[in-house]
């Protein structure tokens, strides 16, 4: 399939690849907390006939250089962009932060048909990084919403990890703690899916070594439920928080991180997620 490609520099960085035929479909590709632009990703979406939207939505010219007080507008603008590119069907496909931002995002945009939700959290959480103003501390919202931020759990800092320090960290039990400590934070702080108008779709993964996807995406299928809302949950136990779609390069390893899992593993649920995607995007598989 012959495809163009568009670098993009306003009001965000990233790239729009799309079937030089056009495509019915569109869909927001958004990175976690590394805040690349997902490039490999979504080209491999575009060969599906997918208008594929990759953008940088913090770090960059302008923005927040951490995930902290980041607009959902920001993620508005970009349902604006494929909506204006003629796509009927719009999607979010994000992993992490990215599946929280896409979450977040279709609860207050009706016109985001469907959500699909990588490694996902079932809450709003506090920044990863620096704000605007260059402070990590206090913690403060990972979004707002015209110009509010939203409530949100803040990590314990009295955590720390059981590991070895001299290399990468698990860091799941210090999200396990930080929901312990503010519990009484956590009814504000769910993100509300049973008011989005998308169909969800949740991949998840038991060997997390980040945070507790799968128990996240659990909660999340069971607020849809019952509220009868559509959702569908592809899990696998002993992948990790960083599943890899067909045609995707192997994760790199993390000096900083344990992300759990196996690069088998996480190659084996996306496989399985993969044909789900493209279903739930409506491409017809």
């Amino acid at each position: 399939m012959e495809l163009t490609e568009r670098e993009l520099t306003n009001p965000w960085e990233g790239v729009l690849i799309s079937p030089a035929a056009g495509a019915d479909v569109g869909v927001l590709v958004l990175a976690g907390s590394s805040g690349r632009i997902e490039r490999e990703r979504a080209r491999i979406l575009a060969e599906q006939g997918v208008a594929t939207l990759a953008i940088r939505w913090f770090g960059g010219p302008g923005q927040s250089p951490g995930i902290c007080e980041v607009p959902l507008e920001t993620f508005i603008d970009a349902v604006d962009l494929l909506h204006a590119g003629g796509a009927r069907r719009i999607g979010i496909l994000g992993v992490s932060k990215g599946a929280e931002a896409a979450l977040l995002t279709a609860v207050h945009d009706p016109r985001v048909d469907v959500v699909i939700a990588l490694s996902p959290t079932s809450r709003v959480g506090c920044n990863v990084g620096p704000g605007r103003d260059g402070e990590r501390l206090p913690y403060r919202s990972s979004w707002t919403w015209r110009e509010q931020p939203l409530p949100f759990v803040p990590m314990d800092d009295s955590w720390t990890a059981t590991q070895p320090t001299s290399g990468p960290v698990a860091i799941r039990g210090w999200y396990e703690l930080s929901e312990t400590t503010s519990n009484h934070l956590v009814p504000s702080a769910e993100i509300p899916v049973e008011k989005a108008q998308a169909d969800l779709l949740l991949v998840a993964e038991g060997d997390d070594a980040m945070w507790p996807s799968l128990p996240f995406a659990e909660q999340l299928a069971q607020r849809r439920r019952s509220a009868g809302a559509q959702v569908e949950l592809i899990a696998r136990h002993d992948a990790g928080h960083r599943p890899r779609l067909p045609g995707e390069s192997q994760a790199s390893a993390s000096p900083h991180f344990q992300y759990g899992g196996t690069p088998e593993a996480d190659a084996l649920l996306g496989a399985a997620a993969w044909p789900h995607i493209l279903n739930a995007l409506g491409t017809g598989g």
